[in-house]
């Protein structure tokens, strides 16, 4: 019996861990600002990466550190505060389905910035992801009039950004140990996330006192040791032992996990909601097929 291949392995793993990631993100908001969370996220996160394995950023070449730069930036800060501002806004469940967006947006940079030939099945694919998410976008602004749909702009800004990491990753960082990259991306971002955080005024005595805070703080450290610090590194190691096609494609299970949570915290999704996370599933899938 042929055995399975690790990426498997890593895709499963990834998909359950960041699928959750989104309600966390949720629950952290109800005792964080936006810009406080996605601070104590990318800290909390670097205090468990530096524990781990601080020293192997002795093991970073000169060459390398501003393809650590952008992957750090690209890949992790700026995306944790979109999301944070994004959710303040709009349901988990909707921000994982747009998030999905990622193996499209890693052809279209793949093209445009990369110079890497797309067939028309990938166009016709990022064409049905697209209806999709418009699709998506409206009817979630309908069934949710009191929230503020362009708030998901943040989200697709976002996934252009972990679309242009996945892609710097494979082609700058392929000879460096996963575990390394991490702690290089944040060496990068934690010291301006201490700033951040310092800034918004975080260690004020009406902020430690908020009762909401030891709960959202707790969310923030499943998060940040879960779906960023090991996480982190078993994408980058899925990077490695296969393409950023397949590695992007993480996008397809989230969603189904990230719902599930969504519904259960009492999230509305709708039947054409469903479809049009179908279609870009769909799109997803045409983009990414193997020619036969």
């Amino acid at each position: 019996m042929k055995a399975l291949h690790p990426k498997w392995i890593y895709l499963f793993i990834l998909s359950v861990i960041w699928g959750s990631s989104f309600i966390l993100i949720k629950k952290g908001l109800e005792g964080l600002t936006p810009m406080q969370l996605g601070a104590v996220r990318i800290i909390f996160t670097g205090i468990f990466l530096f524990i781990i394995g601080f020293k192997k950023v002795h093991d970073i070449a000169v060459r390398d550190w501003k393809w650590m730069i952008l992957t750090g930036l690209l890949g992790t800060f700026f995306p944790a505060f979109l999301f944070a501002f994004a959710e303040t806004e709009i349901d988990s469940a909707i921000a994982s389905i747009l998030n999905s967006l990622v193996p499209l947006n890693t052809i279209v940079l793949g093209f445009f910035v990369f110079k890497i030939n797309s067939t028309k099945r990938q166009v016709l694919g990022v064409f049905i992801g697209l209806a999709g998410t418009i699709m998506l976008i409206m009817n979630g602004a309908s069934l949710n009039p009191n929230q503020n749909y362009l708030y998901a702009a943040l989200v697709i800004i976002a996934t252009f950004m972990y679309a242009a990491s996945i892609n710097i990753l494979k082609q700058h960082l392929q000879h460096v140990n996963a575990l390394t990259i991490a702690i290089g991306n944040f060496v990068v971002i934690i010291i301006p996330a201490v700033v951040i955080l310092i800034c918004t005024g975080f260690f004020k005595e009406e902020v430690l006192t908020n009762e909401h805070l030891k709960p959202a703080l707790l969310y923030m450290v499943l998060l940040a040791l879960f779906g960023t610090a090991i996480a982190k590194v078993l994408f980058n190691k899925l990077v490695q032992v296969s393409t950023p096609v397949f590695a992007s494609s993480v996008a397809y299970l989230m969603p189904i996990v990230a719902v599930f949570w969504g519904v259960l915290d009492g999230e509305q999704f709708g039947f054409l909601q469903a479809i049009a996370a179908i279609m870009i599933l769909i799109g997803v899938y045409l983009a990414h097929k193997k020619r036969t």
